[in-house]
């Protein structure tokens, strides 16, 4: 069976305040001509189809249009919701959407429940795992403290249990929405951080035959059987050196898999350049990035006059402007920005205290800080899903 793995679509989403929706709507057509030129069995989107919960209108009609493009070819899609989706938004209609093909797995009670298709050797199940928000599916999977690998793994328990009733040889795959230990993150990304830990095992999919992996932007290989497809655009610079691409997946008749890269179309090359602002309208080097979307940061240690104006005559793509002059960390010039980053919400939170009163928090107080910030988490994720 051939799979065409992806996921991270984030449709509505802009870059910069770029609008994306022609570079998204133009990975559509990329996607259906690949999966009829490319002889597609199975569409999987691992997640985060929208870049939020209440997706403006156009967005909205974009993922129509692709759902009827999908189901005109006739090629069984499965769908799940990621942490910027609304489970329940996305799921709307999943029943009489899925009579077209299109199956649309939002609902965490559903995960041991697969998409059984076939080929010439037999069925293969899709389960979808939607993200699984630790605080509110606890109960669901019966978990006591909630966290990342708590919950998936009571998830993948359903999976092994349902795959361990069905015939002799069915094969497997799992499309699930998390950050796999061993992944690589990007600026564009929303922490998942529960109890200070985001990450979770690649042995949490043991069991099953390829493991279809959303969140994060980059394609990234974990294991043969595990991959991120990361996102067909990019949504920050931190993603400049990145390939954006799908994953071409053959399944063969023993569930081994081999896979391969289908490049994605990318409305303008991404470039971060870095110097004094004469430096970098004078470098002969930076004739690349002409017509690329730039991010300039300057070094100059006195802040030039009019900067934007004069890059955008040489670069006239310049989305993005950073001031760093160079200077040693602990110069008092140094901006509180470029203080704290790299530096976490419960790493940011522990240098004030030890601020304030001269030593950071003990063991104890740690754990309030972080229980802290995940109530607060929970409580924003509860608020958008409830939108």
């Amino acid at each position: 069976m051939r799979i065409l793995h992806t996921s991270d679509w984030h449709l509505g989403r802009a870059f910069h305040r770029v609008t994306m929706l022609g570079a998204q709507s133009a990975f559509i057509g990329h996607l259906v001509t690949t999966v009829r030129e490319r002889g597609v069995d199975a569409v999987v989107v691992s997640g985060d189809v929208y870049d939020r919960a209440v997706p403006p209108l156009a967005a909205v009609e974009l993922f129509d249009d692709a759902l009827h493009r999908l189901a005109d070819l006739g090629v069984p899609t499965v769908m799940i919701s990621g942490n910027h989706d609304s489970a329940r938004r996305l799921g709307v209609g999943a029943g009489l959407i899925g009579r077209a093909g299109i199956h649309l797995r939002t609902d965490p009670s559903a995960c041991g429940t697969p998409v059984v298709l076939q080929d010439d050797f037999g069925d293969v199940a899709f389960y979808g795992l939607p993200y699984l928000e630790p605080a509110l599916v606890k109960d669901e999977f019966g978990v006591g403290k909630p966290g990342h690998e708590a919950v998936l793994a009571a998830a993948m328990d359903r999976v092994r249990a349902d795959l361990a009733t069905r015939a002799r040889g069915t094969r497997s795959v799992v499309l699930a929405h998390a950050f796999v230990t061993g992944g690589e993150a990007s600026d564009s990304e929303r922490d998942i951080t529960v109890g200070g830990v985001a990450a979770v095992p690649a042995g949490v999919f043991d069991g099953v035959d390829y493991a279809a992996l959303g969140h994060l932007h980059g394609c990234q290989t974990i294991t043969e059987r595990v991959r991120y497809s990361g996102s067909p655009l990019p949504y920050s610079f931190s993603e400049a050196d990145h390939r954006k691409s799908m994953w071409l997946v053959d399944l063969d008749a023993d569930g081994a898999v081999t896979a391969e890269r289908v490049d994605c179309p990318v409305p303008r090359a991404l470039a971060r350049i870095r110097g004094t602002l004469e430096e970098l309208l004078a470098d002969p080097e930076l004739a690349r990035h002409e017509e690329a979307w730039v991010e300039a940061t300057l070094t100059d240690a006195v802040r030039p006059a009019d900067p934007m104006a004069r890059l955008a005559e040489r670069f006239p793509h310049t989305l993005s402007l950073v001031f760093a002059p160079e200077r040693a960390p602990d110069d008092p010039e140094v901006s509180y920005a470029r203080r704290l980053a790299g530096r976490s919400e419960q790493e940011i939170a522990e240098d004030f205290v030890a601020h304030v009163r001269g030593a950071g928090p003990d063991e104890d107080e740690q754990g309030v800080l972080r229980d802290a910030f995940d109530a607060v988490r929970a409580d924003e994720a509860v608020r958008e899903v409830a939108r």
